[in-house]
């Protein structure tokens, strides 16, 4: 370090004296240094005063960065600071998810994620986070099924299709998700399970590779979500089989459910907005109250459904106890299919 002058004190003009001051104001400037940068209340009333980064845990094109884009340029008129999208893609989702945990909770990286981060609790052995602990849920802000994609070439037009092709076929289908640990990849899984049927998991790292690996007919057919599928299946690109909610969706009103076929069957995708454990309240509070504002906007919900996204919105106490309790329901699946990660 360079260094420092430090005025004499009146009075004060043994050596020793100088030298017990300087030692006293080093010693205050390395506590403050250790401490780095802590949001304290005061803080939290004041927040923003810089740039906010919205981290996204998948590529580009897909429905969570459709979603994260949307809500960053609401969130950014709404606070008055630039609020960016960080695309930090891989380990399905998990490469955010760290970044996100190890940030400073002072409300400057916030992620957009889907609920691929409550089956990455029990699908991944070894985390470098906790997703109780580490994580702080800010609000649930869109939900929407997933689609059981097919290139149009491909003879697949029903669930039923798909079971017979698969029995009739050494080795079965292949399916192609959004990464390992994904709902997508959940998503087939329950087909196997419900249907006694040969799949195998194909991973990508993210929604629009998997949509390119459709439209280059490297696939059967894929489990994604529907909004990043819906622009290639409008424009006849891709044939929707079925979805994975227990009713058919808005946007796709005669795309049958899964569970038409298979009672019971039921994988919903939903996507959050969460901070690093710790985020203060006051903060969680102001972005709750910008978020519930944005939801009101006829021009977001309108650009949510065109998607094929729901726009839902739970904060506070709700979503962290719905947080809790996906975590619960998604270890009891991944648990009933025997999938795993590393």
């Amino acid at each position: 370090m360079p260094s420092r002058e430090y005025p004499r004190p009146i009075g004060a003009t043994s050596p020793q004296v100088r030298r017990s001051l300087i030692m006293r104001s080093v010693a205050a400037a390395s506590v403050f240094v250790l401490a780095g940068p802590v949001a304290t209340p005061a803080d939290a009333q004041a927040w923003p005063v810089r740039p906010i980064r919205m981290v996204t845990p998948f590529p580009p094109g897909g429905g969570t960065d459709f979603l994260a884009r949307q809500f960053a340029t609401q969130l950014s008129d709404a606070l008055g600071q630039p609020v960016t999208v960080d695309n930090r893609a891989g380990a399905g989702g998990n490469v955010g998810a760290e970044i996100t945990a190890k940030s400073p909770p002072d409300g400057y990286t916030l992620m957009l994620t889907s609920n691929s981060l409550v089956i990455n609790a029990s699908l991944y052995q070894k985390l470098g986070y906790s997703a109780l602990t580490d994580i702080t849920p800010v609000a649930l802000v869109a939900s929407a099924p997933l689609v059981l994609a097919v290139h149009p070439s491909v003879p697949l037009t029903s669930v039923k299709d798909v079971v017979a092709q698969a029995r009739k076929r050494r080795g079965g289908l292949n399916f192609g998700s959004n990464g390992n640990g994904t709902s997508g990849h959940l998503a087939g899984e329950l087909l196997r399970i419900s249907s006694g049927i040969e799949l195998t998991h194909v991973p990508y790292k993210g929604a629009a590779p998997v949509i390119a690996a459709l439209l280059g007919g490297e696939l059967d057919m894929a489990f994604t979500t529907l909004p990043s599928a819906i622009p290639h299946v409008r424009a006849g690109r891709l044939r929707v089989v079925a979805v994975t909610t227990p009713k058919s969706s808005p946007a796709l009103p005669d795309a049958p459910p899964i569970a038409a076929t298979f009672p019971g069957y039921s994988i919903e995708i939903w996507y959050g907005i969460f901070g690093p454990g710790g985020l203060p309240s006051a903060i969680q509070e102001r972005l709750a109250t910008e978020l519930r504002k944005a939801h009101a906007l006829p021009s977001v919900r309108g650009a949510l459904e065109r998607e094929g996204a729901l726009p839902v919105l739970l904060t506070g106490a709700e979503f962290s106890g719905f947080y809790r309790s996906e975590i619960d329901k998604y270890a009891k699946i991944v648990k009933a299919s025997g999938a795993r990660a590393e």
